[in-house]
Formats: C-alpha cells, sequence, structure tokens
C-alpha cells in the first residue's frame, strides 16, 4: 500500500506531496465540497507538527523523572545537541525550557524546528496519574509557526491494545498553525499516544514504538473543516527506529460536510506514502514535511 522510506510521520509530516489542484477530489471531481488529496495532505502535515511537539514534552518529562532515579544512568534524550535545556525547580514544579534557537534545529527525524517549548509538571513522579503541561514561544516547525497550548496526560496501565503495563498519554490539542503563505489553520481535539515496545528500558528512544488513535477537527483558510477520526482498532503505528516523521500503518476516517474518505498510511514499511480512499476510488500520496 506503500512502497519505501523516511521518519516519523513527517511528523506526521504527512503533509505529503502530490502536484494535485487543491479544488481537485480524490476522483477527478472539482467541487470545494469534496475531499481533495492536497488538503488531506495538509492535514497530515499538521498531524505531524502536533505528533512532534507531543514527542518533545514527553521526552523532557521522562529525561526529568530519570534524573533522580538509581536506573538513569543510560537515559538517552531523543532531543540534538542545538537544543538548550533550562531546569527550573520551583513550588513543587518542574519547569523545563527547551530553546531550539532562531537558526534552525534539525531533529531526529528530519524536521526543523525553531523557538521554545517550556514544560511543566508536579515533581511528584510516584501518582499514578500525571499532568504535563507546555506552552510555545515563537515555536516554528518547518517554517510553519505554531501558537497554542497542549495538556498531557501520563499513566501507567494496561489497556485494549496492550496487557501488560505500559505508558499511555492523552493529549488535549487547541492549536493555531501559520504556514509560510500566510494562511492560518487551527486545530482541536484528543489524541491518545500508547508505547507499545520500548518501554522495559527507556535507555534508547530509538526502540520506541508508539500506537495513536483519538479524533480531531482542522479548520482551513477557505471555511472548510475535516474531521479526522483514527479507532482504537486502526490505530496509527509510529516507529522512531524510522527516523521518519510518518505513520507506518493505520487508518484514518475523515469526513468534509457530507463527504467521507479514508486514510491508509500501509504495511508497516518505513516509507513517506499514503493511500487516500474516496467515492471508491484510491490515490496513492507522498506525505510530506
Amino acid at each position: 500500500m506503500k512502497t519505501k522510506f523516511l521518519l516519523f510521520v513527517t511528523m506526521l509530516s504527512v503533509a505529503v506531496f502530490i502536484g494535485c489542484n487543491s479544488n481537485e477530489s480524490v476522483d477527478g471531481t472539482t467541487t470545494s465540497a469534496a475531499i481533495t488529496a492536497d488538503e488531506t495532505v495538509i492535514n497530515a502535515e499538521i498531524d505531524a507538527t502536533v505528533d512532534d511537539v507531543s514527542i518533545i514534552a514527553e521526552d523532557q518529562f521522562d529525561m526529568q523523572k530519570s534524573s533522580g532515579a538509581k536506573t538513569s544512568a543510560g537515559m538517552k534524550s531523543m532531543l540534538p545537541l542545538c537544543a538548550t535545556i533550562t531546569s527550573v525547580l520551583a513550588n513543587d514544579t518542574w519547569t523545563r525550557t527547551v530553546d531550539f534557537g532562531t537558526q534552525g534545529c534539525a531533529l531526529p527525524n528530519g524536521n526543523s524546528v525553531k523557538g521554545k517549548i517550556i514544560i511543566s509538571f508536579s515533581k511528584n513522579f510516584a501518582t499514578p496519574i500525571r499532568t504535563i503541561s507546555y506552552k510555545l514561544e515563537g515555536f516554528y516547525h518547518n517554517d510553519k509557526l505554531i501558537e497554542g497550548s497542549k495538556t498531557i496526560t501520563h499513566e501507567l496501565k494496561t489497556s485494549d491494545l496492550l496487557s501488560d503495563i505500559h505508558p499511555v498519554t492523552t493529549h488535549s490539542i487547541d492549536v493555531k498553525v501559520t504556514f509560510p503563505d500566510g494562511k492560518i489553520y487551527s486545530r482541536i481535539g484528543t489524541r491518545v499516544r500508547e508505547m507499545v515496545e520500548g518501554f522495559a528500558t527507556m535507555t534508547n528512544w530509538e526502540d520506541y514504538v508508539f500506537k495513536v488513535w483519538g479524533y480531531h477537527i482542522t479548520a482551513f483558510p477557505n471555511g472548510s473543516k475535516y474531521t479526522c477520526t483514527t479507532q482504537k482498532t486502526t490505530p496509527l503505528l509510529i516507529k522512531m527506529s524510522c527516523k521518519m516523521p510518518y505513520p507506518v500503518s493505520g487508518v484514518v476516517e475523515i469526513v468534509k460536510n457530507d463527504a467521507t474518505a479514508t486514510l491508509d498510511f500501509g504495511n508497516g514499511d518505513c516509507d513517506k506514502l499514503a493511500t487516500i480512499t474516496a467515492q471508491g476510488v484510491s490515490k496513492e500520496i507522498v506525505l510530506r514535511k
């Protein structure tokens, strides 16, 4: 369903590119009410952006938690050396500021970021449910300005996806994304990310495998709205070892007005391809970051 190569959802880079007209639907018709391949790629690109920010916040939570643990030796952050990290404890709350500078700092999946992410959470890591919050300051992801905030609920538990106790994070999303051309997109929703591999050691982020499900609504500059749902039965699969910003499998259900479509990320190969199907017609698209 896909062929081969590239990183974490290009961040969820899913902004897949394809030289199609933004008003051209998957089946070739030209109606603004239809679900287009171009809009689907942009929607996926925003997915990748949101996921990258989430992963950075979770990474810093894990690093702070491990710094006081006896098993902290060997804990490896996924952040590049170009990121400057400042950690401050005040009023029983840890605040970690990640500064990626102003020139552009490349993440392991190839996405470029600038600006700051400020992450806060309680110093009490013994509680079964923890809340991680963050805010963005002058933050750019692949030259897109990202504004807003997010709350992440972190738990260790079993689930329908995995009977072993594993990290499960629930993300509350409310962001605005301004593209380099000045077009503004907004996104609200809830996303659940379960670490299904790599949690036993937590020493090498390249071993991490996530399954992601949930829903979101994205408002486009032209007034159209995409409602996207990923069922727990067909979750997005993200392999950090791919070092790409795209999921390697999973299905997203898309609704726009009365039109519906599905976006299938394939069979697990590390590539930047996905297949969109609408009205019985399928088209392979290339995800972009």
